[in-house]
C-alpha cells in the first residue's frame, strides 16, 4: 500500500464529509448514534470472533496481562460502548447555539455561535471501545473522524468501523464520516498528524511517549497531556476522616488511570497525626510507600524518595509521600512537579481553600474531592474524548464543547460603519 495516497484519500473524504455532517441536524445526528448501537448489538458475534483474533495476536506478541485486558471486548464492554452512544445521543447539541448577544453602540447585535472543529484525527492504543467513544463525541459535535487504532486491535476496530458504517448509512449522512484507519503501519500516524490541509486538530490517547512524538512531529494542532502527576495537599486545618477517605481513594481507586494521585503532600504541623493512619490504609490496601527524610521519620519501615519520585507517574501501586512547610510549600511543591493535571487541597478553612485554587496551576484544582474525579462523565460532560493540559482552547476533560469552535456572529439591519 502506498501510505501517502492512502492517507491522503482518507483525509480527502473526511474534509468533504465534514461539510454534510456540519449542516446536518441534532435529530440526524442522534439517528446515526442510535442505530451505530443498535448495529453492535446485531454484531455482538462479529465482534466478539475479530476480538479473539487480536487477544490471540496479542499472546503471541508477548503483550502483558493488563494490556490483554484493556484489548478484551467482553459482553459487558459491549453493552457500554452501546450504553455511551445511547447517552451521547441525549445529551445537547452544542452546534449552532448563539451566545454573549449584546447591542453595540451603532445598532448592531453581536454573539458567538457554536462550530465544528472540522475534521479530528484521533490516535490511542489497545482498548477499541475507545473507536466508539471517539466516534460519537465527533460525530454529535459535528465533526468527521479519522480514527488510527492500535495494531493489537486492528480486527476489532474494524468490525467496530463497519458498525459505525452501518449507523451512519442508516441516518443519511457519508459512511466517510467517521473512517477507521485500515493499515497498522506507524507511517500512517505521520501522515495523518502533518496534513492540515485535510485535518484541523489531533487528539492522541496513549503513553507519553506516543504523545511526546506526537506533539513532536505535528503541523496540526494537538489536544493533549503528557502525564498525570496528580496531588493531594492534606492542610494543617484538614478534617482528618475526610482526608484519610479522600486520599486513600485519589490512590487505590484505581492505579493505571492519569488522574490517579502519585504524591501526596502533608502539613508538617499535623504529619505525626495524620501519617501513621495514612500508612496503615494505604500498606494495608498493597501500596508501596517512599517518602521524604520527614515523611521517614514517622514512617520508619518505608523507603526514601529520590529526587525522581517526585516527577513520577507510576500508574502503580506505589506513592511518594513528602511534608511540606504548609500552604506556601504545597503550592511550590505542585507547581514545580506536578504536570498540570489535577491536583487538590483537604481543608476546612476557607481561605486558604480559595488560595490553593488561585495559585495551583493546573487543569483541574479541587477542595476536599478525589483526583479521581477529574473526568467528563463527573463533571457533567457526559463523556470525554480525553483530557488537556493546554492552556489553548480546551483544558481540563474534553467534551463534546471541546471538540468545537466558536464564531462571531453580527445581525444588523443596513447598517454600515459611520
Amino acid at each position: 500500500m502506498d501510505i501517502a495516497a492512502y492517507m491522503t484519500d482518507v483525509g480527502q473524504q473526511a474534509r468533504a464529509a465534514a461539510t454534510l455532517i456540519a449542516r446536518s441536524t441534532t435529530e440526524v445526528r442522534n439517528r446515526a448514534l442510535l442505530a451505530t448501537a443498535e448495529a453492535l448489538d446485531a454484531a455482538r458475534s462479529d465482534l466478539a470472533e475479530a476480538n479473539a483474533l487480536d487477544l490471540a495476536g496479542g499472546r503471541e506478541s508477548g503483550l502483558d496481562a493488563a494490556m490483554l485486558d484493556r484489548l478484551e471486548l467482553t459482553p459487558a464492554r459491549v453493552d457500554a460502548m452501546i450504553e455511551g452512544l445511547r447517552q451521547v445521543a441525549s445529551l445537547p447539541d452544542p452546534i449552532g447555539v448563539i451566545t454573549d448577544m449584546t447591542y453595540r453602540p451603532s445598532g448592531i447585535q453581536v454573539g458567538k455561535m457554536r462550530v465544528p472543529l472540522g475534521v479530528i484525527g484521533i490516535i490511542y492504543e489497545s482498548r477499541p471501545n475507545v473507536t466508539v467513544e471517539a466516534a460519537s463525541l465527533c460525530l454529535k459535535s459535528g465533526n468527521a473522524a479519522i480514527l488510527r487504532g492500535g495494531s493489537e486491535s486492528i480486527h476489532s476496530n474494524q468490525a467496530i468501523a463497519l458498525c459505525l458504517a452501518r449507523g451512519l448509512a442508516e441516518a443519511g449522512l457519508p459512511e466517510t464520516a467517521v473512517q477507521v484507519v485500515k493499515t497498522t503501519e506507524r507511517a500512517a500516524v505521520g501522515e495523518l498528524i502533518t496534513m492540515p490541509d485535510y485535518v484541523d486538530v489531533i487528539v492522541p490517547r496513549g503513553g507519553k511517549g506516543l504523545i511526546e512524538r506526537i506533539s513532536r512531529d505535528a503541523r496540526v494542532p494537538v489536544i493533549k497531556h503528557l502525564d498525570g502527576v496528580c496531588h493531594v495537599y492534606i492542610d494543617s486545618h484538614a478534617d482528618p476522616e475526610k482526608a484519610l477517605s479522600v486520599a486513600v481513594n485519589a490512590k487505590t481507586h484505581r492505579y493505571g488511570t492519569c488522574n490517579t494521585m502519585e504524591t501526596l503532600l502533608v502539613d508538617k504541623e499535623i504529619a505525626a497525626d495524620m501519617l501513621p493512619l495514612l500508612g496503615s490504609a494505604f500498606i494495608e490496601k498493597g501500596v508501596e510507600l517512599r517518602g521524604c527524610e520527614q515523611t521517614r521519620e514517622v514512617l520508619t519501615d518505608i523507603k526514601a524518595a529520590t529526587e525522581a519520585d517526585w516527577e513520577e507517574e507510576y500508574l502503580a501501586p506505589v506513592l511518594a509521600i513528602r511534608v511540606v512547610d504548609g500552604l506556601d510549600g504545597a503550592i511550590e511543591h505542585i507547581n514545580r512537579y506536578s504536570s498540570q493535571h489535577t491536583d487538590s487541597i483537604i481543608t476546612e478553612n476557607y481561605t486558604r481553600a480559595r488560595r490553593f485554587i488561585t495559585e495551583v496551576d493546573s487543569s483541574s484544582v479541587m477542595v476536599n474531592a478525589s483526583t479521581r474525579l477529574a473526568d467528563g462523565f463527573e463533571y457533567g460532560l457526559g463523556a470525554e474524548i480525553g483530557i488537556s493540559t493546554d492552556k489553548i482552547h480546551a483544558r481540563g476533560p474534553v467534551g463534546l464543547e471541546g471538540l468545537t469552535s466558536q464564531k462571531y456572529v453580527v445581525f444588523g439591519d443596513g447598517h454600515i460603519r459611520a
